[in-house]
Parts: structure tokens; C-alpha cells; sequence
């Protein structure tokens, strides 16, 4: 095996200890179940590692970053030395693996049960919901929010500002099984797939676009324009929209959703699209 059965060289001590009272080392607040390489890179201000999980050596991990019980960190991919870096004030929840190679930017969230294969590249404040997949090879912006039980396919490519809403599937073989042949999807910014849709093999989703739920986009999609229907066809321009409240258009739907995203990043909305 690797580095991490090199026990006695590793901060996993006696059982019993409970998270909220861990063992601290140099600022670390690691558990004593946890085993972490003495090979990780791990900032000194305010880190926290639950009970049973395992921090390989090569990894990088930001300060403020909370990863909690169960977690694999750094899982090794073979003929890789390449590191897996997590950015700064992060939360990866329990029972997720992540394997080396990949690199996050700081605010990354993620659900329970959540798998990123190697070689992810991804900006600042990505979420990933529960059970959700990434199946590595794949760039994405800052702040795309994926939700529960989304698979990313190999080589897609995902834009800023991004919405992928449960049980999205990113596809990425024209010809499946194939090998050598992936064309994976491009999704350009602030575009929103609804739930249970299907993305087929090189397919590019233009920024501000909507796919309503449950379609099959084997076509690329406009800016601005809504499709829906099994195979997705245009519906009309995202404008034509109106709010079931009556309050104006839903999109662009950064006129009236804010929540979560930076004040500068706000700021530039309301200037550009008003309050």
C-alpha cells in the first residue's frame, strides 16, 4: 500500500475522543481516528478532520476547510502524482471520496456520499449535492451549484454561475461503449438545467439558456432560449418568462436571486439588471 501504512508516523491515536473535543495538532483540529499522511500539506489556521476518514499524502488542504467523518482525501490514482488540492474555508461532508489530481478553488461544498474522480479543475464556491458524481477530466467555473444525484460526464466543461438541478446526466460517448471517442458537453454561463434532463455527447448549452426538466437536449441550445420535450426543441426566449407571483420576468435570474453569492458579484447584477 501507500504512504498511510506508515502507522506510527500518523495522527491516528487512541479511540474515543468525540469531534467536538479533537486532538489538536499545530492549529490542527484533527480526530484521533482520522489517519492522515504525514505527507498532506495542511494549513495551520483552523482545519478539521472527522473520525475514520483518511488524508493521503500529496494533499493540499486550505485553511478554514472542514472535512467531516468517513471521507477518502486524495484517494491514489495509478501513475499519477499529481495532488489534490482543496481551497480554503471548504466543507466536504461525510462518507465522500475524492481522488488526487484534482484542484478546487476556496468555498467548496459538498453533500454526503460524493464522488470526484481525478482531474477535475473548478473554480471558486462549487457545491455538490448528496450521491452526486463527477466523473473527472472535466474544468468548471466559479459558483456552479450541482445538486443531488447529478453524474458529470469526462470531458464537460462548465461554464460560471451555473445551475444543474437533480438527476441531470452529462453525457460524454457517442457511440457507448466506445473507446478514444468521449465529446463531452459544454455548459456556458448562468444556464440552468432542470431535473431528470439529459445531455447527449458534444452538445453545447448556450450561457443564460434554459432546459426544462426532463428533456433530451441531443442538440445545442441558443443563449437565452428555453427547450423542453423528449428530443428538446426551442420554446421561445427566456425573457418571454414571467414569475407565478407576477413580480416580472424570471429570467435572467439574477434580476431576483442573490442568495449565496458574493456582494461585489451582486452588486454588478443589480447594476446591470436592476433590484
Amino acid at each position: 500500500m501507500d504512504d498511510l501504512d506508515a502507522t506510527p508516523e500518523m495522527h491516528a491515536l487512541e479511540h474515543g475522543a468525540p469531534f467536538d473535543s479533537p486532538e489538536e495538532f499545530d492549529g490542527h483540529a484533527i480526530h484521533p481516528d482520522a489517519r492522515v499522511s504525514p505527507d498532506a500539506q495542511i494549513d495551520e489556521r483552523g482545519v478539521k478532520i472527522g473520525p475514520f476518514t483518511v488524508v493521503y499524502g500529496g494533499v493540499r488542504i486550505g485553511a478554514g476547510t472542514v472535512i467531516d467523518s468517513h471521507c477518502v482525501i486524495g484517494r491514489p490514482v495509478a501513475g499519477s502524482r499529481d495532488p489534490l488540492v482543496v481551497g480554503e474555508d471548504s466543507l466536504i461532508r461525510s462518507h465522500s471520496v475524492f481522488y488526487q489530481g484534482s484542484t478546487f478553488g476556496p468555498g467548496l461544498r459538498t453533500g454526503h456520499n460524493v464522488t470526484v474522480r481525478e482531474r477535475v479543475s473548478a473554480g471558486e464556491g462549487l457545491q455538490i449535492g448528496t450521491l452526486s458524481d463527477l466523473q473527472g477530466h472535466a474544468e468548471i467555473g466559479d459558483y456552479v451549484r450541482v445538486h443531488s444525484n447529478v453524474h458529470i460526464g469526462q470531458k464537460s466543461k462548465i461554464g460560471d454561475f451555473v445551475w444543474i438541478f437533480p438527476y441531470v446526466v452529462l453525457t460524454n460517448d457517442p457511440h457507448p461503449p466506445s473507446e478514444g471517442h468521449l465529446s463531452g458537453v459544454v455548459v456556458e454561463d448562468y444556464a440552468v438545467l432542470g431535473t431528470m434532463t439529459t445531455i447527449l455527447p458534444g452538445v453545447r448549452v448556450g450561457t443564460r439558456s434554459v432546459v426544462a426538466a426532463h428533456a433530451l437536449v441531443s442538440r445545442d441550445v441558443d443563449p437565452d432560449t428555453i427547450v423542453a420535450g423528449v428530443p428538446a426543441k426551442p420554446r421561445g426566449p427566456t425573457f418571454d418568462v414571467q414569475l407565478r407571483d407576477g413580480s416580472g420576468p424570471a429570467y435572467p435570474w439574477m434580476r431576483h436571486f442573490h442568495r449565496g453569492y458574493p456582494a461585489s458579484v451582486v452588486d454588478e447584477w443589480k447594476r446591470q439588471y436592476g433590484s
